[in-house]
């Protein structure tokens, strides 16, 4: 499963933990304006908004885990298995494949209030990429500086939500996710008060205690919650570093740690990579699960009027610095 915040300092960030049990080799992938995106039914689009995030590169087509562009605009997708529905093409719509969603958005967009009009005609299709890759159950976060929204798709149809926490996990769908906030109001970052009974003694006897009954599992329900209350509660320098060092904090909050989620025999589900994105500036940071060193790739320091990808494989490998 996955965690998908926004957050802004002085600039906009945007980012995710992936949780999954394996890579697909994925890779820092910077789409340039001329690099031809041929959508399957929804048409061509030759020249676009450049783009960086993590992707799976197949047949030379970045197939977008994440990405900002460079317009400020950021989108994810998350697993949304057992609620997430794509239906047959309709006459009328733009009819989108689910694995060319999120080029199909950043590329066209400047911001979250074009993002929905184009919204508006939007169709998400029963389309695979290949017949080795089957449309993967998703709804997705598309967030910039002024706010986010939620994008599910099931059975029921299309709903486009206003995301006031700016996060994102997976099931149970958004507008239960939020709902549940209400079972937790009473959580704080103060110290409490007894407000338990005015006939016993109670005392604090722990600093962190205003947020007792803050879910500390793995599931989707509670990293949610968690990672909610981190991000709305979280204080952070507004310069760069101070900022993407915040940012990777609350992901380590709802990070998964290898053996904590069995999802079959010797199969564990981890967070393999953590990734902060400076919207603004167009910087890619990123962690993975060997290697806590945060590693950065700058869109900007690329030929963005080229046509063809610029892949970045991920460092895997754990890095220290020595200090003697």
């Amino acid at each position: 499963m996955c965690t998908a915040i926004a957050y802004k300092t002085k600039d906009f960030y945007f980012g995710r933990n992936m949780d999954y049990e394996y890579s697909y080799q994925e890779s820092v992938t910077v789409t340039p304006r001329n690099y031809p995106f041929n959508f399957r039914k929804a048409g061509s689009m030759p020249q676009h908004h450049a783009m960086i995030g993590m992707a799976y590169v197949v047949e030379d087509y970045p197939l977008y885990y994440d990405a900002v562009n460079e317009k400020g605009l950021g989108m994810a997708g998350l697993n949304f298995p057992g609620n997430a529905f794509y239906m047959p093409e309709e006459k009328g719509k733009d009819n989108v494949a689910s694995f060319e969603f999120i080029p199909w958005v950043l590329g066209q967009c400047a911001d979250l209030a074009q993002a929905r009009k184009l919204l508006e005609r939007v169709h998400l299709a029963d389309i695979s990429f290949s017949p080795e890759l089957s449309p993967s159950p998703l709804h997705w976060i598309i967030a910039d500086k002024n706010g986010s929204i939620i994008v599910e798709q099931t059975k029921a149809g299309l709903r486009i939500y206003e995301d006031p926490v700016g996060v994102l996990t997976n099931n149970p769908p958004f507008d239960q996710q939020l709902f549940n906030l209400n079972n937790y109001m009473g959580l704080s970052a103060k110290t409490p008060e007894n407000r338990f009974s005015e006939d016993l003694e109670l005392s604090v006897y722990s600093r962190g205690m205003g947020a007792m009954g803050l879910p500390g599992d793995l599931s989707s329900a509670s990293r949610y919650v968690k990672a909610a209350f981190t991000k709305m509660n979280s204080i952070s320098g507004s310069s760069e570093f101070e900022s993407i060092s915040q940012f990777f904090q609350i992901l380590g909050s709802v990070a998964q740690q290898r053996g904590c989620v069995q999802v079959g025999e010797g199969m564990y589900e981890i967070t393999i990579y953590s990734c902060c994105c400076n919207a603004d500036r167009g910087i890619y940071y990123y962690t993975t699960y060997e290697n806590s060193q945060i590693t950065a790739v700058d869109m900007h320091r690329e030929d963005l009027e080229g046509s063809q990808l610029v892949l970045y494989p991920l460092i895997e490998g754990q890095q220290i610095h020595w200090q003697n």
